[in-house]
This record gives structure tokens, sequence and C-alpha cells, in this order.
């Protein structure tokens, strides 16, 4: 069975890639009993989301400053 930090791994890297069934699989059956974890996945992609704007405004407001 898969432990917190596999999962959390996993979570982490399906933000990048393609997880396999078998680790989706794995993943969804761990999640299911692991509260932390469940959370994790639900903080991810607001966390992934809110770089990701952060990333783009500063460079936004980079480029404007070089003008």
């Amino acid at each position: 069975m898969m432990n917190c930090k596999q999962a959390t791994k996993l979570i982490s890297e399906s933000q990048e890639r393609s997880l396999s069934l078998a680790e989706k699989v794995n993943l969804k059956v761990h999640v299911m009993m692991c509260s932390g974890c469940k959370n994790f996945s639900l903080q991810v992609p607001f966390l992934s989301q809110a770089m990701k704007a952060y990333a783009k405004g500063f460079d936004e407001h980079h480029d404007t400053q070089d003008k």
C-alpha cells in the first residue's frame, strides 16, 4: 500500500505529467483513506494556479519596468 510520502509525490507530479493507470488507482485508494492527503490533493491545483498567476504578473511587471 502507498504511504503519504509516495502519495504527495504523485499528487505533485500529476501537475506536470499524466499518471499511469496503476498510479491513479493506488493514489485514489490512498486518498480515500487518508484525510491529510485528500486535503493536499485539493490544495495543490489551487497552489499551482496561484503560482502561475503570480509568475505571469511578475513577468508583466518586469516587462513594463524595462521600458
